[in-house]
């Protein structure tokens, strides 16, 4: 079917699963990865969380109690198949329903980081942003001092558009953020692996 017929419907919470991780609907128990969350100040920092916002325990049970039933946003949790754990979350948002594209972004906690763990997730929800709900541009804003996660993105084949001056404060300085983008059209081709493409041409 093409990509311009699919009707996208947010209603439905996927299940998907990779070699490393796991994508489900939320559960009580996740709670916990999010508390700890909310307590790094490392994720605090890399998403531009100011923390003296941080949710507190009501506010974050309420929060992710009510991701489940959301219509016009898909948010995930992120499991370590390898423990069973949740790690983090994966969020398609801000969905744009005339121009079918979504804003994306991501948490993961330090149990999470540096095996793979993310740039599977990321794939994944990706994947299914294209293939089953008819997303035509899926974006995002990743700070520049935040090249990890970058690099993640530019795993997956997300392409940098410009680049967006001084949008946080960052103690006594200023961070630019870099908008990054991917396409219907350029996933169909590399699918989430844009290296092995070049490596055919």
């Amino acid at each position: 079917m093409p990509n311009d017929q699919v009707a996208a419907d947010f209603s439905i919470k996927p299940i998907l699963v990779g070699e490393r991780v796991t994508l489900r609907p939320f559960v009580d128990d996740d709670i916990a990865t999010f508390r700890a969350a909310v307590a790094d100040p490392e994720v605090a920092r890399l998403t531009g969380s100011p923390s003296d916002d941080a949710p507190d325990e009501e506010r974050m049970r309420a929060w992710y109690g009510s991701r489940n039933s959301q219509t016009d946003r898909l948010d995930l949790a992120v499991v370590d198949r390898a423990t069973g754990a949740c790690v983090g979350e994966v969020v398609l948002n801000d969905w744009d329903r005339h121009n079918q594209s979504c804003n994306f972004r991501t948490l993961l906690v330090a149990a999470g980081r540096d095996r793979g763990l993310g740039t599977e997730a990321v794939r994944l929800v990706v994947g299914y942003g294209f293939g089953q709900l008819g997303l035509h541009r899926i974006s995002l804003e990743v700070f520049a001092f935040n090249p990890r996660a970058r690099r993640v993105y530019e795993k997956v084949g997300f392409v940098a558009e410009g680049v967006l001056r001084q949008v946080l404060r960052d103690g006594d300085g200023w961070i630019d953020a870099t908008v990054m983008s991917i396409l219907a059209p350029e996933w169909e081709i590399h699918q989430g692996h844009p290296e092995c493409r070049r490596g055919h041409l």
